[in-house]
């Protein structure tokens, strides 16, 4: 499987309440709705930023940190973004994410800049950099979790095969 987007760049320890600000996700229910403030508190204009199915997140070490909720990812998500890309994710950010049908790929970020123009080879681990023309190598992810993420996630694979197939 491979994907490309434009990288939207973001620094290290990005936590949940970065992503979707608890101001919002307890007095929004809808993911649509609440997609609208993704990022507000780190820049107003981010969700301008965002072309949906083709953005990618690029941030540094510890995205996701902070609560185990699922919104962060599923806004995320709802929001068009079809990867986020960083040096280390916090754990339980990494598994929701991989439960809902989020990708994440652990790679070196450190030469990627705001539009720089990405295509990411699930089956070869290789992020490349289109703009620049380098490519960063990332561990592959295994047939399990890439089928996962064509599924949708856990819930969805479950909902087509009946159980999981690991």
């Amino acid at each position: 499987m491979t994907l490309q987007g434009s990288a939207i760049t973001l620094g290290d320890n990005i936590n949940t309440d970065f992503i979707i600000s608890g101001r919002y996700k307890f007095a929004i229910t809808d993911m649509k709705e609440l997609a609208k403030h993704i990022m507000e508190d780190i820049d107003p204009e981010f969700p301008k930023k965002i072309v949906p199915g083709k953005s990618m997140i690029v941030a540094g070490n510890n995205f996701g940190m902070g609560s185990s909720r699922e919104q962060a990812p599923l806004v995320i998500k709802e929001a068009g973004i079809v990867a986020v890309i960083a040096k280390s994710f916090a754990r339980i950010f990494y598994r929701n994410s991989f439960n809902i049908g989020l990708l994440l790929i652990e790679a070196d970020t450190s030469n990627i800049d705001a539009q720089d123009e990405l295509e990411i080879d699930l089956g070869r681990g290789e992020l490349k950099n289109l703009t620049k023309k380098t490519i960063v190598k990332f561990h592959p992810l295994p047939p399990f979790m890439q089928e996962l993420l064509k599924e949708g996630g856990v819930v969805n694979y479950y909902k087509k095969y009946g159980e999981l197939k690991v």
